[in-house]
């Protein structure tokens, strides 16, 4: 018997439906393709659910899995509910779900029609389908986009996560949100604009600016708590003194999201848009206008960044050491002249509020090409022994697949035979549902161990691929990194063989205590290896 899955997924408007009480939409749909089956005789093995509403396949997981599985050839139909649940984005993914059906000769069945990919006309009638759900779609975006400006302009919030000092609230006798304050975290916001515009008084009794990371060293010396982590940082102050909503006003499309093509991917960033939206909001201001433009004059004073600084490479660890403590990548201190004697650079963590303790740059590189030359040679020798063993793990594997291959044939067998007794009058037809749910529920996890246990199997061979792939790579970094040229040459190479670096130090070494390389440092090379 042939084997079938179904998709389900939900759109926009079923989730307005559900608002609205009119029941759980994909158990609603899950119903209708199973008496299809029935009708039909189809042998449903799988249901795929699509629980997150994206307009690109690139937004839904569960989609790209059945595409991977119909290109296959597993399938000799998918269930929906009508073809625009296959695909709405661009043309792009539609012509990529169109292609994947008619080269694996995959029928597409809905309770009003089945389409053959083979036949010239249900081919037309299946990308015409999915060109009028296109324009369907572009038609909702465009009036949700302008429900959404309009609701800007009137002062409304239409963000998910409000601004630390806010609470998100429903708005009383009219639809929407609006913020209201919190009294803890407002005092909070009122300090930090008085520290950057009036500043505070020194212990000399002069009133002096402080600057934004002196800002967030006394708020963290302070015990005041952030909204998201445990300590503030710079750009978390940032962000506060720039943010209009605390003077009262709402900001929309501030930054909008601009998609790219970048080495053949799609990259998605989010500058900055001159063209936003900037109303008097509904909600009661914290600071006045006063204080927010005066903030707004000293941060247009800060001094830029030279031209070019950010995108200098300077730390060939830039990227991949990470601090142990609090997880956030650590950073190059360049070292500064004292009189006839320059200081050493130093790897830290910028995070203020972080125990973790700093090292000389030249004491964490040995470190590191030492835990990368002993790894080569460990994993060198593994690969050898590897060559003469035999691998118990793959053949645990290959075992327990046999047995989940042959549960998943005795399941099918048994789901063939319920339509026998459908037929007979031995079932009824809720009966029947109840029982192809079943047994689809038991394939499905079936089906789940089976894809763990052919995942597991991959693993092993892309790991035994990798390692020899990778190899070379280790040895011609350790043979070429000291005559490198430049930081950025060495980042490349370091990028090639290591994921990440955590580097942790809980004592600062001195003169008569400690030694300048007791640090801990655990490589995580790009193989599925023991950490070095």
């Amino acid at each position: 018997m042939q084997n079938h899955a179904m998709y389900l997924r939900k759109s926009r408007a079923d989730m307005d439906a559900e608002a609205h009480g009119e029941g759980e939409t994909l158990l609603r749909h899950e119903k209708l393709l199973l008496e299809t089956a029935k009708k039909m005789k189809l042998n449903i093995t799988t249901i795929y659910r699509e629980i997150v509403s994206g307009d690109s396949i690139a937004s839904r997981p569960v989609m790209q899995q059945l595409l991977t599985e119909i290109e296959s050839g597993i399938w000799a139909g998918v269930l929906v509910v009508e073809v625009e649940r296959l695909a709405r984005g661009d043309t792009i993914d539609q012509g990529i779900v169109a292609q994947a059906f008619k080269v694996s000769n995959t029928k597409i069945i809905t309770p009003l029609k089945t389409y053959d990919p083979t036949n010239e006309f249900d081919e037309e009638y299946f990308e015409f389908g999915l060109f009028m759900s296109r324009r369907e779609y572009k038609t909702i975006n465009r009036r949700l986009q302008r429900g959404r400006v309009a609701a800007s302009k009137e002062g409304k919030f239409l963000g998910s996560r409000p601004a630390f000092g806010y609470k998100i609230v429903k708005i009383q006798g009219d639809k929407g949100n609006t913020l209201e304050i919190v009294p803890e975290q407002a005092e909070a916001v009122r300090l930090i604009f008085s520290m950057y515009t009036d500043g505070v008084i020194d212990p000399f009794g002069e009133r002096r600016r402080l600057g934004i990371q002196q800002i967030a060293r006394q708020l963290n010396e302070m015990r005041i708590p952030p909204a998201r982590h445990d300590y503030w940082v710079k750009s978390t102050i940032r962000d506060i003194l720039i943010n209009p909503v605390y003077a009262g006003k709402i900001r929309w499309n501030w930054r909008t999201n601009q998609k790219r093509i970048i080495n053949g991917e799609q990259v998605i960033s989010r500058p900055r848009n001159d063209e936003y939206v900037l109303v008097d909001g509904l909600h009661e201001a914290i600071i006045s206008d006063k204080v927010f433009a005066k903030a707004q004059e000293f941060i247009a004073m800060a001094p830029p960044a030279p031209v070019g600084y950010k995108n200098q490479i300077k730390n060939p660890f830039a990227g991949i050491i990470v601090c142990g403590i609090c997880k956030r990548k650590m950073v190059l201190r360049k070292g500064s002249m004292a009189g006839n004697y320059k200081k050493k650079d130093y790897i830290i963590c910028h995070a203020r509020a972080c125990s973790n303790v700093g090292s000389a740059y030249e004491y964490v590189e040995a470190k590191v090409l030492a835990a990368i030359r002993s790894w080569y040679g460990q994993y060198t020798i593994e690969l050898e022994q590897k060559k003469a063993e035999p691998d118990i793990n793959r053949i645990a594997i290959e075992k327990s697949l046999k047995l989940i291959e042959t549960e998943i044939a005795t399941l099918n067998k048994q789901q063939g035979n319920i339509f026998d007794l459908l037929e007979q009058g031995v079932y009824s037809t809720e009966q029947f549902l109840e029982r192809s749910k079943n047994l689809s529920e038991r394939i499905v996890s079936a089906k789940e161990s089976e894809t763990v246990m052919k995942a597991s199997l991959s693993r092993h061979a892309e790991s035994e691929l990798a390692s020899y792939q990778l190899m070379p790579k280790v040895k011609h970094l350790l043979d070429v990194y000291d005559s490198l040229p430049s930081a950025a040459n060495k980042n490349e190479l370091l990028k090639e063989i290591v994921e990440k670096i955590e580097y942790k130090k809980d004592k600062a070494a001195t003169n008569h205590t400690g030694s300048p390389d007791d640090f801990e440092l655990v490589l995580y090379p790009k193989l599925p290896s023991k950490n070095v």
